[in-house]
């Protein structure tokens, strides 16, 4: 009947629409229309549309019903941005508020505190210095809500280690080795710097550094690079069943641990040549530390040798929190199984003089060889060995792995918009007794930024998005800290997170440097030239009068990387560094101390203040301003620039600066591999790629247009009258701030990148052989080593997608 057919029809309709409740419920025909029915729908639609208005209308009201007019002020020579806030202090006090709170002499006492003792990752909770628990009730007592979140986490701590430079004659028995050298493996004490000589301080050791106890022979491998080591295959090195000996610097120390490892190494030893410290050199008349600003001789750089490339975090839990009971992986891949210990110049000068004579000299090789060799005025020659059968390197070490707890401190000041938020962190963990550099130079500015956030609320502040303050734990060893609550909280900050600022070495100079998403380059710009620096050889210049403007690409190397890389948070990492001519940062050293840096780094904590300032601005900005401080058209050139650079590659441009150097000697290029592909057709398909971001850059601007224009009528008195302009704007308001969030988060890709999948963005990744650097488009770059031109246009499809889903996303 007509009737059944019509009942299979809708039947059939329903089910295609997948909703399974209607699949054996009978549907009846459609009732005809009663005789008013268009009565009936004209009062459906005026309903409809009545609570459409109601709830467009809460929403503007929400945001801009009655707001303060905007008034400018200028103190110190900073200007302020135009806002409103509907709490009872406006944006312009939260401002000042965060501009004058910030100490000299608060950031010096919390230096002085966080670098009175030892606080190794998983060991800072209730010892002697309770850096947990004390930093958990600082900001209580400043009025922040506050907690310790603990994650269970499999790491390593140093038992025992030695070095023995060990001779005999060729036709001597086994038993007539003779120690020639036995390394120290330790700095000296220091009678002006107290933590030097602290009982309880930290041996020197490698985080994740496998345990073991070797013998052989020795080589001399460089930076150890990627393609150091190809130099040295290249040249007939005997590499299998040595030792390396590799200078610091270029690239991160595990990556040199790891590809030592894959080339039959069965052991490494890294030291810091002072070729690489500029000019600030015993050999150029400067005095060692604590009489000068030079590298202390005995100073040695611990840290962790964990592949920080593959993946960050607990490397027993890929992609997932380290919480009780969680399931454990193997952690082969990401982690050595040879040993490592990290050696001070002092203690490298005999080995590498024992290599004088042995194998190819340095002048064989190329000029990356031939640089920066701090030690040839000691008699070292750099040769490249190995050394002969009968002068061998013994070296031991024992690690205690275990699963201990790690404590995040996590404090929260709840904001006006539920579902939008910002995280500002630094990492408290060191390796050593001090760290008044790194980290804790940036847990002192972060406390004094919280202690303002801390004044603003009792003035009546509430922010318009909810901040979430951390101290991470573990971030030393791998970021764990960050990278296991990233992964616990993932559905969350995907949803809610607007952008994450992370300070780790805040200080250790007078020049600022940082590295940002293109998200966030305008913000950062802004709020650099509007405080005051510290250098006023110039009067009235501000930190971004006197900064080259140099922003750099996300990499790793800190507690950003969960957050960018694997969350897609638009992040920004920053601080106050030194160059060649100023006093060689003593890293990862007992001498990295607070007399350290009350000496050289930052006599009077003045640059201290100055970072909490621009922080507090930053998150001022961030957190407060009702329209997110995004520019989506910097991303678009940025994302052109990139292609740029690709295609450079592609022309095998020669390097120029050091980034430069270390990212084409991290790279696994090998000159005669055959091409897979044809490299035409990628460059077609970038050319495909440019038509899609310029699509994308004709939506960005419109969305920055639209973004100026809300923040504009913001600003305005809009009489209580005139419904229709209130709802425009706050349709605008909702769509600009929804359209800003969700555009880096389109440049995830589930997959991951190629052999390290925990790595989820196509633009921004550390480079597969440097750890620290960013590798822009790294699918791309990757493929154009391999010289696989296949994969590089599968990559350019993937990168393609996305910049169209952003685009669609605006």
């Amino acid at each position: 009947s007509a009737d059944t057919s019509h009942r299979k029809r809708y039947h059939d309709k329903m089910a295609n629409e997948r909703t399974p409740l209607i699949t054996n419920v009978y549907v009846g025909a459609p009732r005809p229309r009663y005789q008013n029915h268009v009565l009936r729908r004209f009062c459906t639609i005026a309903l409809s549309s009545i609570l459409i208005f109601w709830s467009v209308f809460f929403v503007v009201a929400l945001f801009v019903d009655d707001p303060p007019r905007h008034h400018h002020h200028h103190h110190h020579g900073w200007s302020l941005t135009n806002s409103f806030n509907r709490a009872p202090i406006t944006h312009e006090e939260v401002q000042k508020i965060l501009f004058e709170v910030p100490s000299s002499e608060k950031a010096e006492e919390w230096s002085r505190y966080y670098t009175a003792g030892p606080h190794l990752a998983g060991q800072n909770y209730s010892q002697a210095t309770q850096q947990a628990l004390w930093t958990k009730e600082k900001w209580e007592s400043w009025g922040i809500q506050s907690d310790i979140v603990a994650y269970d986490v499999y790491i390593n701590y140093p038992v025992d280690h030695s070095l023995s430079l060990l001779s005999k004659s060729k036709d001597e028995e086994e038993s007539a080795w003779k120690v020639v050298f036995k390394a120290a493996l330790e700095e000296d004490v220091l009678e002006e710097d107290p933590s030097s000589g602290l009982p309880n301080r930290v041996p020197t050791f490698h985080g994740y550094s496998a345990s073991g106890n070797v013998t052989g022979s020795f080589v001399f491998v460089n930076y150890g690079t990627y393609q150091d080591y190809e130099d040295l295959v290249k040249a007939n090195v005997s590499l299998e069943g040595k030792i390396a000996i590799a200078k610091y610097g270029g690239i991160f120390r595990g990556l040199k641990v790891k590809r030592a490892q894959e080339l039959g190494m069965i052991g490494a030893l890294l030291y810091s040549d002072p070729g690489d410290d500029g000019k600030v050199t015993e050999e150029n008349g400067y005095e060692a530390y604590p009489d000068g600003p030079a590298r202390h001789p005995s100073a040695v750089q611990r840290g962790s040798a964990q592949f920080l490339s593959v993946r960050p975090g607990d490397p027993s839990t890929p992609g997932y929190p380290s919480k009780p009971g969680a399931p454990r992986a193997p952690v082969d891949d990401a982690t050595p199984s040879i040993p490592s210990i990290p050696i001070s110049y002092a203690d490298a000068i005999p080995i590498l003089k024992a290599l004088n004579g042995h194998g190819p000299s340095i002048k064989d090789f190329n000029k990356y060889w031939n640089r920066n060799l701090g030690l040839a005025y000691k008699g070292v020659e750099y040769n490249i060995g190995p050394t002969p059968d009968n002068v061998v390197l013994n070296l031991y070490n024992e690690q205690n792995y275990t699963t201990t707890p790690l404590w995040n401190v996590i404090g929260i000041v709840n904001g006006t918009i539920p579902n939008e938020v910002i995280v500002v962190g630094n990492h408290r963990d060191a390796w050593i007794a001090g760290g008044a550099g790194d980290p804790n130079s940036g847990s002192s500015v972060l406390n004094e930024v919280i202690r303002g956030v801390g004044v603003a609320v009792a003035s009546g502040w509430k922010p318009t998005r909810t901040i979430v303050f951390a101290s991470w734990d573990g971030e030393e060893y791998s970021l764990i800290g960050s990278t296991e609550w990233v992964e616990e909280y993932l559905p969350w900050l995907s949803a809610a997170s607007v952008a994450y600022v992370n300070v780790d070495v805040g200080v250790r100079g007078p020049h600022f440097s940082t590295s940002a998403a293109p998200l966030l380059h305008k913000v950062l710009r802004e709020i650099t030239h509007i405080v005051p620096s510290p250098n006023q050889t110039v009067p009235g210049q501000t930190v971004g009068d006197v900064w080259n403007g140099r922003i750099s690409t996300m990499g790793s190397g800190s507690d950003f990387t969960a957050f960018q890389d694997f969350a897609g948070i638009p992040s920004i990492d920053m601080g106050f560094g030194g160059e060649n001519d100023e006093a060689v940062y003593q890293y990862h050293s007992n001498y990295d101390s607070f007399h350290w840096m009350e000496k050289f780094g930052d006599p009077g904590f003045v640059y201290h203040r100055t970072m909490a300032q621009i922080l507090g601005l930053i998150v001022a900005e961030l957190s407060n301003v009702p329209v997110i401080r995004f520019n989506a058209t910097d991303y678009a050139d940025a994302l052109s620039g990139y292609v740029d650079q690709v295609e450079a590659k592609l022309a095998a441009a020669e390097p120029v600066t050091d980034d430069e150097v270390f990212r084409q000697r991290a790279s696994v290029a090998v000159a005669d591999a055959d091409a897979q592909g044809s490299q035409s057709q990628f460059r077609a398909s970038l050319q495909v790629l440019r038509t899609s971001i310029a699509a994308f850059r004709e939506k960005a601007w419109n969305l920055d247009e639209t973004a100026a224009w809300v923040d504009w009528e913001l600003k305005e008195d809009i009489p209580w009258w005139n419904i229709i302009r209130k709802i425009k704007l706050g349709l605008a308001f909702v769509w600009v701030n929804k359209s800003y969030k969700g555009i880096e988060r389109n440049f995830l890709y589930p997959g991951g990148l190629d052999g390290r999948s925990w790595f989820k963005h196509v633009v921004f990744a550390p480079g597969l052989w440097t750890g620290y650097a960013g590798a822009v488009y790294p699918g791309l770059q990757e493929s154009i080593d391999a010289k696989d031109y296949i994969n590089a246009v599968k990559w350019s499809g993937i990168i393609n997608e996305c910049v169209a889903s952003a685009t669609k996303g605006i």
